[in-house]
């Protein structure tokens, strides 16, 4: 896919080929297909990567044998949505957006930088959105050093796809003339020759009239102090948890870890108010590249009172591969060389809606912010 995480295509027999081993070596040392989940959640959440055992065997032996190209004829016809899914660098993923924010020029990172952070605002007229519009999906287009953008229409971290409201769910982006934010982090290796220009896009469509919102996505950032985040020098298996009491009852739609380079673990579990436990997501082997949201199949039901606990854990030891130093202690912090700590939730109240794209919006969201006046930022 053009301009994301993917250093390069694999969908041709031609771009696979001269790569058989290194796929054999990361199917077998489960770094592929990307996907942080654990095993016994196969199924669990919707566009989870997995491979069957028999066809991790039979692509590894490919490889192993000479990686034949094979009968032409026996080939099945590729799969319209793969074809489609085969972008140039310039191109939109989801088709050409009904709007496009970007920068009025790019923003330039020097020779000496490694980490930088800046709010890049980006103006919103009334002659591009003169009325308030439901959100149907955001694609960014990032540019060179960009390690992730929080904006105020969603975001981008490593690894994270398109963002789509399936039918039936929306959010809401108020008409111009205002302003909407960009807050950026740059992140490169600093040295001579190694200054960069980078700009961004945030393609978005729009739901059609007459489409029908039932529910107005809400969400949680679910914040550990970062204070109190210390994780000693050396130390494998350092962890903090935090719970979060639901007051009121809802369905849990999605979660997302994030942490830094050493991050290495995470857990959401829930306590239901009846004292039945159960865990809802385990990211066994924390991936700081691959940073995925784990939306589920079905939603969970969480009745009022439900307490959620959700634990991370970090690896500062000189085992872990990505460690930029174990001995160190390290703090919270933005650049990447510290450490971060948090976990984002989407969920939905069951009071379901009847909006209709294009009608006058209800009384309750004729003013105020692009979010659900129940999304908001907590950790205890």
């Amino acid at each position: 896919m053009g301009g994301n995480v993917a250093p390069f295509s694999l969908m041709t027999y031609e771009d696979a080929r001269p790569r058989a081993r290194r796929i054999a070596s990361a199917i077998r040392e489960g770094r592929m297909p990307p996907w942080s989940a654990a095993e016994w959640q196969h199924g669990m959440f919707k566009g989870d990567r997995y491979l069957e055992d028999d066809e991790k065997t039979t692509l590894i032996a490919w490889a192993e044998e000479g990686a034949s190209a094979g009968d032409p004829e026996d080939a099945p016809p590729v799969p319209e949505a793969v074809l489609s899914a085969s972008i140039g660098a310039n191109d939109w993923f989801l088709g050409e957006p009904d709007l496009v924010l970007e920068f009025d020029e790019p923003y330039c990172i020097d020779d000496d930088v490694r980490d930088i952070y800046v709010n890049i605002p980006v103006q919103l007229t009334e002659d591009m959105l003169p009325e308030d519009r439901w959100i149907q999906s955001i694609e960014y287009r990032n540019g060179p050093a960009v390690h992730h953008i929080i904006g105020g229409v969603g975001g981008l971290v490593p690894g994270a796809k398109p963002r789509i409201y399936e039918e039936g769910y929306g959010r809401l982006l108020r008409s111009g003339p205002r302003e909407i934010m960009f807050n950026m982090h740059y992140n490169k290796e600093p040295g001579p020759g190694t200054a960069v220009c980078s700009n961004i896009k945030a393609g978005i469509t729009f739901k059609k009239d007459g489409d029908v919102i039932r529910h107005v996505t809400g969400g949680d950032q679910l914040w550990m102090n970062p204070a109190s985040l210390l994780i000693p020098a050396g130390d494998p298996s350092y962890s903090k948890s935090i719970e979060y009491e639901f007051e009121e009852d809802v369905e849990i739609l999605s979660f997302m870890p994030h942490m830094h380079l050493r991050g290495k673990a995470a857990l959401y579990e829930i306590r239901y108010p009846d004292g039945r436990h159960e865990t809802l997501l385990h990211v066994p082997k924390y991936e700081f590249n691959w940073q995925h949201s784990y939306a589920f199949r079905e939603p969970v039901f969480a009745p009022k009172g439900s307490m959620l606990r959700f634990t991370l854990w970090w690896d500062n030891s000189e085992d872990n591969p990505n460690n930029p130093d174990p001995s160190v202690d390290v703090r919270w912090g933005r650049p990447t060389h510290d450490e971060m700590s948090q976990g984002y939730m989407s969920f939905q109240t069951l009071d379901e809606r009847h909006i209709v794209v294009g009608d006058p919006l209800p009384e309750d969201l004729r003013s105020g912010s692009d979010e659900d006046p129940r999304s908001r930022a907590r950790g205890r």
